[in-house]
């Protein structure tokens, strides 16, 4: 499945969507798996999930922490070209506490997020090759609500994908390997390096 590829792209490639790709998978996966046999392009959905999570080792830094999430957002998949390949357009709009067990200090991230197909490729052996566009905006609050860092700005990678015999259909793609053709054009401040110094 095309969508879950690129979140896992997504995760390796950029802190500044990694947070968004978590906490967006459980409620994308579902909304796609319901859809994904019988749907073929145009495809519209929005979705809404919520809920909790606990991290014992938050960051590396051997924090625990209480999280919430609230996600919503919208997909929207276009035939585009004589060969009607389909074209993914997501946004999505993130807001998530980190919560430190130990003393209740807590962070607040705030993300909105576009990902787009750029051109999406028929190699012609059974792949295709798409070109991602994700851009957006995270800003990170400390305990008492003032910023503590910000990652504007875009990324654009390649993802290769097995098309299963179905150039069409991108709800049986298989991914096969990325790699990051830009990297981030915006100031790229460390979620980390921001949130554990706060939540100590």
């Amino acid at each position: 499945m095309r969508r879950l590829t690129y979140w896992g792209g997504v995760m390796r490639q950029s802190l500044k969507l990694r947070l968004s790709a978590l906490l967006v998978l459980s409620a994308t996966a579902a909304v796609m798996l319901a859809a994904g046999a019988a749907a073929q392009p145009p495809f519209k959905e929005r979705f809404h999930d919520e809920g909790t999570f606990v991290d014992e080792d938050f960051c590396g830094a051997g924090l625990t922490v209480d999280g919430t999430f609230v996600e919503d957002g919208s997909v929207l998949v276009v035939a585009h070209g004589p060969d009607g390949l389909a074209y993914f357009l997501e946004h999505i709009s993130t807001t998530a506490t980190f919560t430190n067990r130990a003393n209740g200090k807590t962070v607040t991230f705030e993300s909105s997020v576009v990902n787009k197909d750029l051109r999406v490729t028929d190699n012609g052996d059974g792949t295709l090759t798409l070109l991602r566009l994700a851009t957006g905006n995270d800003v990170f609050y400390g305990p008492d609500g003032k910023a503590i860092g910000r990652n504007p700005g875009q990324i654009r990678f390649e993802i290769l994908v097995d098309h299963g015999g179905t150039p069409t259909d991108p709800f049986d793609d298989e991914f096969l390997s990325e790699e990051l053709v830009k990297g981030s054009t915006g100031r790229s401040d460390d979620f980390c390096e921001a949130a554990v110094p706060a939540l100590s």
